[in-house]
């Protein structure tokens, strides 16, 4: 390639980057607003949030078809396409965290109006700052091309998973507690379930990152955590007499 072939070709690629950051930031602050409001019990927020998701939406858009295009022209190898080939699944994955946030700011909308006690929200309050700085991190790794990094976000996630299993088992006491908890428990537990799961797109974005600085995927398998699906509910029996 000529000089002025390469350097709009590093133009290209450092646009692509560019858009990923700003995506980044718009995924990061989504979540952020979306677990505010939920903890405000926020309605108008949460509104903001699910209108605000198709920006998120739009950009994936646009790295997709930059992407496509600079392949076609460019037709990169090595490093340069595996830079290309991140940009495409980090956006993928940005954009399902938007719509994760999303469904949060929906759930908000479903229960606001109702009462619920403050400590119910708590655990969720928990869970999503240890999600946030996963995504911050993880982007971080992204922006500085730290493998290493990336690799750190990557073994956090069991961390999400113990956090996740443990909210779910305390909801489900409140729920047996007291039945009025169990319209406000319910759209609660959805609520950590996406955020857990913004949490296994931000160790997919690491994993990303770690084999578009290194060019090899991480060999170790994904520690997970996560034994909600195996946990027992106990409801108490009543004696009928008569």
């Amino acid at each position: 390639m000529s000089d002025h072939t390469v350097s709009a070709f590093d133009a290209e690629l450092k646009e692509l980057g560019r858009k990923i950051v700003e995506m980044g930031g718009q995924a990061e602050r989504l979540v952020s607003d979306s677990v505010g409001a939920l903890i405000r019990r926020d309605g108008v927020a949460a509104q903001r949030v699910v209108v605000m998701d198709a920006a998120i939406d739009q950009l994936q858009r646009e790295i997709e078809d930059k992407a496509v295009l600079v392949i076609a022209k460019r037709q990169p190898v090595a490093s340069d396409l595996r830079d290309i080939v991140a940009t495409l699944r980090i956006s993928n994955d940005l954009e399902r965290i938007g719509d994760l946030a999303k469904n949060v700011g929906k759930r908000v909308l479903a229960i606001e109006g109702e009462y619920h006690p403050q400590k119910l929200v708590r655990g969720v309050e928990h869970m999503s700052d240890l999600v946030l700085e996963q995504l911050k991190e993880v982007l971080d790794a992204y922006a500085g091309r730290d493998q290493a990094k990336a690799l750190d976000v990557w073994r956090k996630d069991a961390n999400v998973d113990t956090m996740y299993t443990s909210l779910f088992r305390e909801l489900l006491t409140y729920m047996m507690e007291d039945p009025r908890n169990i319209s406000v428990c319910t759209h609660l537990l959805f609520c950590a379930k996406n955020i857990e799961r913004i949490g296994d797109h931000a160790t997919n974005i690491a994993e990303t990152v770690f084999y578009m600085v290194s060019g090899s995927m991480i060999s170790d398998d994904r520690p997970k955590a996560d034994v909600s699906s195996e946990t027992t509910v106990s409801f108490p029996t009543r004696t009928l007499q008569g």
